[in-house]
């Protein structure tokens, strides 16, 4: 998120959190990972192909939203770090932080850590934590060579989804970055992502038609990890 590196910096959301290295083939970290990353699955309707890579249960907070918190927020975020090793600290319980997905640079692929009924800690606001998905994008801020037109497109087609899905208004004001959300000591997405081509992508998306409400409720239903998630309120 600081744009302070030289390659490849380390990501500091939490000071003090320690990267884990990530296999090629997304096996689990530790032996305390909640569960092995499974195969990309489409979702019928708006919601492009997905991977669970779950976080750990102490990077985010087991909720029932939108019941208990409204969502009508999504809010943009840059790694700072490579996919592998967001990863790798999202499934660390030291790093006290998580986004939703993560969309990786080089094909668009999209990992998601934290369902969407839960609190992901993403946004160092607990109230926008508790009404917005975070997104995470791979690369470094100061290096717009990260943002691929590929990574764009998917990570539009899962904006869109959200969107629809929970009826945000796709705009400036409900799809902001996380250098907008106030007490925000960081600047991504920066000054090279490309805001007006990414929200023609996320307005004029025609496949984001409204996504089936079923599939996605049992894709978000919580498990066993969530339902022992933290109470507290880091950010």
């Amino acid at each position: 998120m600081d744009a302070s590196h030289p390659h490849p910096a380390r990501r500091r959301l939490i000071t003090g959190a320690t990267a884990l290295a990530v296999s090629a083939a997304l096996t689990p970290l530790t032996a305390t990972a909640a569960a092995a990353p499974s195969r990309p699955r489409p979702r019928r309707g708006s919601y492009p192909p997905v991977q669970w890579v779950p976080a750990n249960p102490a990077n985010y907070t087991a909720a029932k939203r939108p019941t208990k918190y409204p969502i009508n927020m999504v809010v943009v975020h840059v790694t700072q770090e490579t996919y592998q090793d967001t990863l790798g600290l999202f499934q660390d319980p030291a790093h006290k932080a998580a986004a939703h997905y993560v969309v990786r640079s080089a094909d668009g692929h999209i990992a998601q850590c934290v369902r969407e009924r839960d609190v992901a800690w993403h946004a160092g606001n607990w109230s926008y934590n508790t009404r917005s998905i975070g997104i995470e994008h791979e690369g470094w801020i100061d290096d717009p060579t990260w943002f691929t037109e590929t990574m764009y497109e998917h990570s539009a087609r899962l904006t869109a989804a959200v969107c629809n899905r929970y009826g945000i208004p796709k705009d400036r004001r409900h799809i902001i970055g996380h250098v907008e959300v106030p007490g925000s000591t960081h600047h991504d997405p920066g000054e090279y992502w490309d805001w007006a081509h990414y929200m023609e992508l996320v307005t004029g998306a025609s496949w984001a038609t409204a996504p089936e409400a079923a599939m996605l409720d049992a894709l978000n239903a919580p498990t066993a990890e969530s339902a022992q998630g933290p109470a507290g309120r880091p950010s």
